[in-house]
């Protein structure tokens, strides 16, 4: 069965050697086509191809993506995978409604699986929510989406939680296809669960770094009590940068011979970040509490202060698709159009932070120069 829980699929979750293919449109061929065999023009591969071109040319909607391929060159439908029809060999795209019917309907756990970036050998994985809040409906809430993104800031995969639910139940769902030995997985203070700091060790051989809330009070209450003032193992780091100066504290302390109540945890954090506001001169002050399996040895305080600032790094996954792909104002609403986007949307964040985009929305000015060639050479469509 596919791993996706909010609506199951009737498939296996795609292999390692499938996620792994260099030819999308090979790894595309693992999804099960949702439409009906009868009356099918165009391969599953060649439609969810398109709209990933698409998506990446700076398409929004299914109107726009369908716009996109109607528009397209015979050289361009060609690279796609259209095929040749009729005495005078014309190769026709995919139409708008076939476009979004596809989009609604096909497995959204594998498409995720097999557009997102590999973490096998990164040093770190966040693990973070986010609802896309135009999607609510009369019947059902806005689609919450559990994302892994690398420390790079590459999506690894998304699902979306089942309604009535949280993402601690969707956790191990997300990350149990991928290899994650020796990766620290962080999380925020929701996924302080000790069954997930179980299935990391025990079941990935992974590490975590989690934040410790009032959700855990007894094991906040032991970790804020501790003697941080005498702490000689710290790290400063200053930085400015968006307007405001900001200073991060960050102290480790071995907490093995306290027996607190958490799986495996060997190390307490504590970061101090103070933040100065350059224009108003406002001053704020944060103190996080976070645990961790990994050693002292493992894990100085200077290797913590990257940790965590990857855990915030999904934020600016979040950022991007909020404010560059306006994910929030979406009318897309029906089947599993919300979360099959916001795959497309990793997808154009992933492939143009790999060509070196250090800002998206001018990544997406540029393609959108060369619409029908420049997203087809990114993606490595021939």
């Amino acid at each position: 069965m596919c791993r996706q829980s909010a609506t199951v699929c009737l498939i296996k979750p795609p292999s390692r050697q499938q996620r792994e293919l260099s030819d999308r449109a090979a790894r595309l061929s693992a999804l099960p086509d949702p439409r009906h065999r009868r009356g099918r023009r165009h391969t599953l591969a060649s439609v969810l191809l398109t709209a990933a071109c698409a998506v990446l040319a700076g398409a929004r909607s299914y109107l726009a993506i369908g716009q996109w391929a109607r528009h397209a060159p015979q050289d361009t439908l060609a690279r796609l995978g259209f095929l040749a029809r009729g005495p005078l060999g014309v190769r026709r795209p995919a139409s708008p409604s076939t476009l979004r019917r596809v989009l609604v309907l096909v497995c959204p756990g594998g498409l995720a699986d097999l557009l997102g970036h590999c973490p096998a050998g990164t040093q770190a994985v966040a693990v973070d929510g986010k609802s896309a809040r135009s999607s609510r409906t009369d019947a059902a809430p806005a689609a919450h989406l559990l994302a892994a993104v690398t420390a790079a800031g590459r999506v690894v995969s998304q699902l979306r939680v089942p309604d009535k639910t949280n993402e601690i139940s969707a956790f191990t769902a997300l990350l149990a296809p991928f290899d994650l030995a020796g990766t620290v997985v962080t999380a925020d203070a929701l996924h302080t669960q000790r069954e997930h700091a179980k299935w990391l060790v025990e079941v990935k051989k992974a590490h975590y770094l989690l934040v410790v809330k009032g959700n855990q009070p007894k094991l906040h209450a032991a970790i804020k009590a501790l003697p941080w003032k005498e702490v000689t193992a710290r790290r400063y780091d200053r930085e400015r940068g968006h307007g405001r100066r900001e200073t991060r504290s960050v102290r480790t302390l071995t907490v093995t011979g306290l027996h607190l109540d958490f799986p495996h945890v060997v190390q307490a954090v504590k970061i101090l970040r103070h933040r100065t506001e350059i224009r108003t001169g406002r001053v704020t002050r944060q103190t996080l509490y976070a645990i961790t399996d990994m050693t002292a040895r493992e894990a100085s305080p200077q290797r913590i202060g990257r940790l965590a600032r990857s855990q915030w790094g999904i934020e600016a996954v979040h950022h991007v698709r909020d404010t560059t792909f306006a994910e929030d104002a979406s009318k897309i609403r029906t089947g599993h159009g919300p979360e099959n986007m916001a795959t497309l949307r990793n997808l154009a964040i992933n492939t143009l932070r790999d060509a070196g985009c250090r800002s998206i929305a001018a990544g997406l000015r540029e393609v959108s120069y060369t619409p029908f060639t420049r997203p087809l050479d990114l993606l490595g469509l021939s």
